[in-house]
């Protein structure tokens, strides 16, 4: 409505002007003293006002016509220039395109070509260098895709992909000096960069440098969801804490402590501050964090913690703290465990076999063991005490610290692949049962942790006898038959993508050829 408004003023203003310079006569006088000179009488030429303005407004137009005609023909070098540029932009931005189609369709074939074109017409574009690198490294040319990587480094747009790059074929060659030194240069270019911080902080975990570890923590920690990094420091913290629980008493509770704070069900921050507060007395706070801990996460390590917080108590003042324990999380096996087992120092042992007395129909391996002790304390039966050894190596099993299939007797920070806080508390998976599908690892590498935990056995665990008797001979070869894996190994991709983890995904292994059919055969009679 505006726009219309605005138009038909314009209009009215326009035609009011007009209408002013015709109402008022008058005439323009142009003298020529040249012309008089060459035409006597011609010198000078009279209009009225209309056709003088008239005139004015065509020499305009005129004048314009012939400063564009010019301009064109003087500039025109400039557009003919200007158009094969454009021309070659296009085909290179084209040849772009079809490689990094044909990358991704898997034919090397037109990638290299499509690269080799990419680089005559777009020399020094950001995507042509990605292409030659993506192309070189599909033809196995890991040398032409790193000289394509390093040209990256060179410029700022690409800097941080070339480094990128780098450290990825840094890690395939398993040069592991480089691959640090490319991080850390992506690290100090930009923070909070996620790949290269991880690869700062697991390069610090693998040497063990929990100080380092927590400084590259704290560069990444814009890259990192809070509860992520909460719990990343902790560990850290932790596993810094148990490095100075010889060297710097003090240094080693403060860490733990403030290790607590960032995760109050981290396990092993829990046990070792419980600790620590009990051997300056204070007893209150370590009850407090063990009682929070437990109460997220009963384990053992937790109660033996908690038993021993007064260390000049009596058996009996530690049974009932136990008892104590147990009734904060109700129905759980590690409190009747801990139970049963103050109560065979007490030597209460009523009260130690009622703790276990809701277990022992289908004990696990630790229930199993920890009867064959009261049995032995209590009566010195040996018949007994083999029953139940006896059943402790058929029971279930029990939890235990595992990581990337390895079980470890203790917690440790980093698992034998290289990842932070890798170890959990459950079920390892080789003890699942003959019927399940298991996992073959490869050892732990030297530099993976600090402690090589031991391997897991890939063997099933031997099955609970049932009191049905065996059906045939088939049936138990079938059960005895080994469990093939499930899970083969594999290769990493070649591409460095922003998403690609640095172990090998899933390759399956190769099967066995199929035997040919029938044709087969005869066609072959007469080859």
């Amino acid at each position: 409505m505006i726009r219309v408004i605005t138009f038909l003023l314009a209009v009215a203003v326009l035609a009011f002007g007009i209408v002013w310079i015709v109402d008022r006569p008058g005439e323009v006088t142009i003298t020529w003293p040249w012309l008089d000179a060459i035409w006597p009488g011609h010198g000078r030429t009279q209009a009225s006002l209309v056709v003088a303005g008239l005139g004015l407004v065509l020499l305009v137009i005129v004048l314009m016509i012939v400063f564009a005609f010019v301009r064109g023909i003087v500039r025109s070098p400039e557009h003919v220039s200007l158009f094969f540029r454009h021309r070659r932009a296009v085909k290179g931005y084209l040849a772009l395109t079809r490689g990094l189609v044909a990358i991704g369709a898997g034919d090397l074939k037109l990638a290299r070509r499509s690269a080799d074109d990419a680089a005559r017409l777009s020399p020094g574009d950001p995507l042509t260098l990605l292409l030659i690198a993506q192309s070189a490294q599909m033809a196995g040319d890991r040398g032409a895709a790193e000289r394509a990587f390093r040209d990256m480094t060179r410029r700022d747009d690409t800097k941080l992909l070339g480094l990128r790059g780098l450290y990825i074929e840094a890690q395939r060659r398993n040069d592991a000096p480089g691959a640090r030194r490319v991080a850390e240069e992506a690290a100090k270019v930009a923070p909070g960069l996620p790949w290269a911080g991880q690869a700062v902080l697991d390069d610090r975990c693998a040497a063990s440098d929990w100080a380092g570890a927590l400084e590259a923590l704290d560069h990444m920690k814009s890259a990192l969801a809070k509860p992520d990094y909460r719990r990343k420091r902790a560990v850290l913290l932790t596993a810094r804490a148990q490095a100075l629980a010889d060297i710097d008493r003090d240094g080693a509770r403060a860490a733990v402590l403030e290790a607590v704070k960032l995760a109050p069900d981290l396990v092993p921050a829990a046990a070792m501050a419980g600790r620590r507060l009990a051997e300056s007395n204070d007893w209150r706070k370590a009850r407090k964090i063990l009682e929070t801990a437990w109460t997220a996460n009963p384990h053992p390590d937790i109660a033996e913690a908690y038993a021993n917080l007064r260390l000049g108590d009596s058996a009996r003042e530690r049974l009932t703290r136990m008892q104590k324990l147990a009734t904060k999380v109700e129905g759980q096996l590690e409190g009747a465990l801990a139970v049963a087992r103050a109560a065979l120092e007490a030597g209460e042992f009523k009260v130690a076999r009622d703790a276990l007395a809701p277990y022992v129909s289908a004990p696990t391996r630790r229930v199993a063991t920890l009867m064959s002790e009261i049995e032995e304390t209590e009566h010195n039966d040996q018949g007994r005490v083999r029953e139940w050894l006896s059943r402790a190596m058929r029971a279930l099993p029990d939890p235990v610290w595992t990581a990337d299939g390895v079980v470890s007797e203790r917690w440790l920070p980093v698992s034998p692949n290289g990842r932070l806080d890798g170890f959990e508390w459950k079920l390892p998976l080789a003890e699942l049962g003959p019927s399940r599908p298991v996992v073959e690892i490869a050892p732990p590498s030297a530099q993976a942790a600090p402690e090589a935990p031991k391997p897991v056995e890939a063997k099933p665990a031997e099955a609970t006898p049932s009191p049905r008797p065996r059906k045939s001979a088939r049936a138990d070869r079938a059960r005895a038959r080994p469990v093939e894996p499930v899970i083969p190994l594999v290769h990493a991709p070649d591409d460095p993508g922003t998403e690609a983890g640095l172990d090998g995904d899933p390759v399956p292994e190769p099967s066995t050829p199929a035997a040919p059919d029938t044709w087969q055969r005869i066609r072959g009679l007469f080859r």
